[in-house]
């Protein structure tokens, strides 16, 4: 299924003890509507406060759903809180993985560069003047790059920090600063982390061509730091197939 979430009240996605988790939610209200225990899979692992515009999630059932799609939507979503929404069902092969399936993902994340209270929740409030020039080009950089351990949270269970990324770079939307960065994964705080680092180079406290020894160091300490979460939304995941065809 596809869904789209608000992360602010939740401590990311994946199931966690004591804390209230998006996953958590929706295995919850999932199981209650088809009376039997449901543990969904979703497509990646959203930090805590991160929100996510395009989400899909897998799961496995004992028999055949009897709504019709529509049906199906209109109660899970009744059942669920007001900040996850439920958009599409499918039918999907027994080999279909949300998470293993997907070639690819794409986080945005929004600095407003201007005072808005319409913003404030959804974005870094950052009002001084940027070296732009300087951001894009450290971010082309990091295309360079493969292994991105400097911007990995700390004793994650990762087993590779190896990542190939495909796009990365900065546009100006009016009062909205938005950074775009696609790549086949992500490590746990690395798109915050390298927006942080980007942001002391738009700040002119270090120069675009340091990227490259912070990216080589493979030192977290080295690189800057991370960006409040409520900034960073997960907007697209990409399959190499149609989900509607197979």
């Amino acid at each position: 299924m596809q869904l789209a979430y608000n992360g602010s009240s939740y401590h990311g996605w994946q199931i966690q003890d004591n804390a209230i988790t998006v996953q958590e939610e929706i295995n919850r209200k999932l199981s209650l509507l088809l009376r039997e225990s449901v543990n969904i899979i979703g497509c990646g692992r959203t930090d805590t406060g991160v929100h996510a515009r395009d989400f899909y999630a897998h799961f496995d059932v004992s028999a055949p759903i009897t709504f019709t799609e529509n049906d199906f939507l209109f109660k899970l979503n009744s059942f669920l809180s007001k900040d996850i929404a439920v958009y599409h069902l499918w039918k999907v092969p027994s080999d279909f993985h949300a998470r293993f399936s997907a070639t690819s993902r794409t986080y945005k994340y929004y600095i407003s560069t201007k005072k808005n209270p319409f913003f404030k929740n959804f974005s870094l409030e950052y009002t001084s003047k940027l070296n732009l020039k300087a951001m894009q080009q450290a971010s082309e950089y990091i295309l360079m790059y493969n292994d991105f351990t400097s911007f990995s949270k700390l004793h994650t269970q990762t087993k590779t920090n190896l990542c190939k990324i495909f796009y990365a770079g900065w546009e100006q939307k009016e009062d909205l600063l938005i950074f775009t960065i696609t790549a086949d994964r992500f490590l746990r705080n690395m798109v915050r982390a390298i927006v942080g680092t980007v942001l002391e180079i738009g700040k002119n406290k270090i120069s675009a061509d340091e990227i490259k020894n912070i990216i080589e160091a493979k030192n977290r300490k080295n690189a800057g730091f991370s960006v409040p979460a409520k900034g960073l939304f997960l907007e697209k995941v990409n399959y190499p197939f149609d989900l509607n065809n197979i």
